[in-house]
Parts: structure tokens; sequence; C-alpha cells
């Protein structure tokens, strides 16, 4: 969307929102990210609202980063920036002020993918490992444990969780890998190591365990935003709604999510369209506005496109 053209009277209604839950629907040209930067705009200008009051996250630096520098062209030099960033930046800045209460060591290093299956392989035997170390090739199933520990990570599936559940399968092969994914946590703390799917379930479970911790952001964060919602996984929407609990007989919690139930492809890597689903049953108070004017394309393509769908 151009910078120039006025909100129309859908994107208004989002920008102006007055209190409680919204759910935002925007297909693809929108002016999704120009509603979300135009709220904040608001929200600092209008509403006088302190910009470390407001949280927006997102799923990529990139869009992170975007979002930004457009809040930096229509505000005003020198303001204090909101909390803006991706997910896992969000996690990281908090793990590092208050993880100390989980034994988390706050200069912890973020392995990458790649350090991740390092790591394993130089303590490959410190895992009681029988089928998933087979003596022909020790670092075969390597790659493959680790895609599930990311998969309970998304699923907020604790190591103690997953053994309870192996334990009453008839099936050794997941005793051994729910008993690797609670090594793997262990030898990461031990090491002053996370993943990336730790940033999140650790979060999570310092907010579930430290009730204080997660009042003191509560009670900071009055507007939260949340872009790209149908990308979220389970993990992620349970520390946003440990963040806006839903209140009953009230308005409800301040928190907009925006939503292309359109995009929603990437269940393959943890996302949860139910998570969209689930929203209105989740804040029984949450208005809806749905965004259908496109900026990005002209009529004749969608025309053809919506031909062609149909």
């Amino acid at each position: 969307m151009v910078t120039s053209v006025s909100p129309n009277t859908q994107q208004l209604r989002a920008i102006k929102h007055s209190k409680g839950p919204l759910l935002i629907i925007a297909g693809a040209g929108t002016g999704k990210t120009t509603v979300i930067t135009e709220r904040i705009k608001y929200l600092i200008q209008d509403k006088r609202t302190d910009p470390q009051h407001i949280l927006a996250v997102t799923f990529t630096d990139k869009a992170a980063e975007e979002m930004l520098q457009r809040l930096d062209v229509v505000m005003p030099l020198g303001y204090q920036e909101p909390w803006l960033s991706t997910f896992h930046h969000f996690c990281d800045r908090i793990l590092r002020s208050e993880g100390l209460s989980l034994g988390l060591d706050p200069d912890y290093k973020i392995l990458s993918v790649a350090e991740q299956w390092i790591f394993v392989k130089q303590h490959l035997f410190d895992f009681k490992l029988k089928y998933y170390r087979p003596l022909g090739n020790p670092t075969k199933f390597i790659s493959a444990l680790l895609t599930f520990f990311s998969r309970a990570q998304d699923e907020a599936i604790s190591p103690p969780e997953l053994l309870k559940f192996a334990q009453r399968q008839p099936s050794a092969e997941l005793t051994e890998v729910a008993r690797t994914y609670q090594t793997y946590q262990d030898l990461k703390i031990t090491n002053s190591v996370l993943d990336f799917g730790d940033l999140i379930t650790f979060t999570v479970n310092l907010f579930r365990t430290r009730p204080s911790v997660l009042k003191k952001y509560q009670s900071q964060f009055q507007h939260i935003l949340v872009d790209e919602f149908q990308d979220t996984n389970y993990a992620q929407y349970q520390l946003i709604k440990l963040l806006a609990p839903a209140k009953s007989g009230s308005a409800g919690p301040n928190l907009v999510v925006v939503s292309d139930d359109d995009q929603a492809i990437y269940a393959w890597r943890g996302a949860a369209l139910t998570n969209v689903l689930n929203f209105k049953q989740d804040y029984p108070q949450a208005k809806v506005v749905t965004l259908v004017k496109n900026y990005r394309s002209l009529k004749p393509i969608l025309t053809a496109a919506y031909s062609l769908i149909r």
C-alpha cells in the first residue's frame, strides 16, 4: 500500500479500534502492515500510550525491520521505539533479563541448525541410545531426532511430558527418543546454549512457573499486536495467551492479531491454522475486521486470479 493513500473505512476501523481483542482478516496487498504501523502511531500520538507499553511481534527479521522503518518515517525524530521484533528476538530479550530464575546463564549462545547437529555429534555418547545410534553409522539419526525435538517444541511439549506419554506406549523406540530429548535439554543448559525452539518454550515455562515475572510483563504490555497470526504455532499462541489472558465480564485484553488464512501454508514447519479458528472461542469479546481492498494488484489481475481459483 502506498503510504500517501488515506486509509479506507475498514482500515480505519482496525487502526482506531478502541479496546479489547481484535481479529483482522487481511489478504495479500490489502495493507495489513500499514494498518499495524498506523495503529502503533495512533496509540502513541493520539492515545498518548507509552511506546514501552506496546508489543508488536512478527515472524521474520525482514518483516520486523520493514515495520520499524515504516514507523520511523511517520514518527517524529527521537521518539522512543516500542517493543517491535520477531517472536524469537522478543523471547531472547525476556530470557536474558529474567531467565536466571530458571537456571539459565544470561550469556547463553543460540545454536543454528548446523550447530545443533554438531553439538549432538560432539555429545553423541552422552545419550543412552541403542536403536538411534547404529554401530555402522552412529550419526545417521541426528537430523531426524533434532526435527522431532523441534516439532515437540512447536507444540510446547516438555521432555518430562513426552517421557510420561512414551512410557504409556508399547514402544521402546519412543521411550528412547523421549529420554534423548531430556538429555539434549540437560546438555544445553549445562553448556550454556539454547536452540531457537527453546526461546519460545523456555519463555512460556518462565511465565507459567514465575507468576511475578508474568504479571510484570502483563502490566507492561497494554497493547499487543501480532502480524501473520496464521503462521503461529501452538507454543507461540500459548505465549500470547499468557501475556494477554482473556477476562470474563470485561472487554478483554488489547490484543490485535492479523491473519491471512489463504496464506496458512506452513503447517509443515509447525504453524497451526487452528489458532485462527480458536481465536474467537478463546476471546469471545473479539471484534472482527476484514480488509478486502487490494492495493497491490490491478483489477484485471485480480479478476483473472479469481476466475482461475473458481
